[in-house]
C-alpha cells in the first residue's frame, strides 16, 4: 500500500526548490540530504524517482531541492506530485500505543457495549493533537473523534477493532 508521505504545494524562487506540505511524523528522515523520494502525480499510478539535495524550514514550510529541478519551471511541472512510500517498508514501531494511519483505517468503531458506530476513515492531523474521521454505520455522516486514550482505550489492529468511550454529546448528529 503506498502512503503519502509528502506533496508539492508550488515551487518556491527562481532555482528549483520545491515547497512541501508535510504529511509524515519523519520529516527529517523522509526528507534528508540523500534519501531517495518516489514521486507520483495525482490519479496517475506511474512513479519518478528524486534525490534531495537539501531540504530546510521556513516559515513553517518545508523547502526542498531534488536532484533534476534546477528551475522554476522545472519546480512549477511539479505542483500536486505526491512523494510515496510502501507501508511494508515501513519498521514496525516499537511502542504498543503508536500506530501508523493507515493501520486505523478501514477499522470497525464500538462502543464498550459493542454498539457498532462505524469505521474509520481517516486520520486527520491537527495543531490540537489527531482526530479519527469515523463514517457513522447508521447514516454515514462524518463523526470527529479525538484520539486520545481517555476517548479511545482500546485500538486492536489484529481485531480491526476500535472502541470508544465518548463524552455526552459527541456522537450526536447536530
Amino acid at each position: 500500500m503506498e502512503l503519502v508521505v509528502g506533496r508539492v504545494a508550488k515551487s518556491h524562487g527562481v532555482r528549483g526548490e520545491l515547497v512541501v506540505e508535510v504529511r509524515t511524523d519523519e520529516p527529517d528522515v523522509r526528507f534528508a540530504p540523500g534519501a531517495t523520494l518516489h514521486g507520483r502525480m495525482p490519479k496517475s499510478s506511474a512513479t519518478r524517482e528524486f534525490t534531495v539535495k537539501s531540504a530546510r524550514e521556513h516559515s513553517g514550510r518545508l523547502l526542498v531541492f531534488v536532484d533534476d529541478v534546477d528551475d522554476r519551471t522545472a519546480a512549477d511541472a511539479l505542483r500536486g506530485m505526491l512523494f510515496v512510500v510502501d507501508s511494508e517498508t515501513l519498521p514496525p514501531s516499537d511502542d504498543e500505543d503508536a500506530f501508523y494511519d493507515h493501520e486505523l483505517e478501514g477499522l470497525r468503531v464500538e462502543l464498550e457495549d459493542g454498539t457498532v458506530v462505524g469505521k474509520v476513515t481517516e486520520v486527520l492531523h491537527s495543531a490540537a493533537g489527531e482526530l479519527l474521521s469515523v463514517r457513522a454505520a447508521d447514516d454515514g455522516r462524518e463523526i470527529l473523534i479525538p484520539f486520545v486514550t481517555a476517548i479511545v482505550p482500546t485500538v486492536s489492529v489484529t481485531d480491526g477493532l476500535v472502541v470508544i468511550t465518548p463524552p455526552e454529546g459527541l456522537l450526536d448528529p447536530e
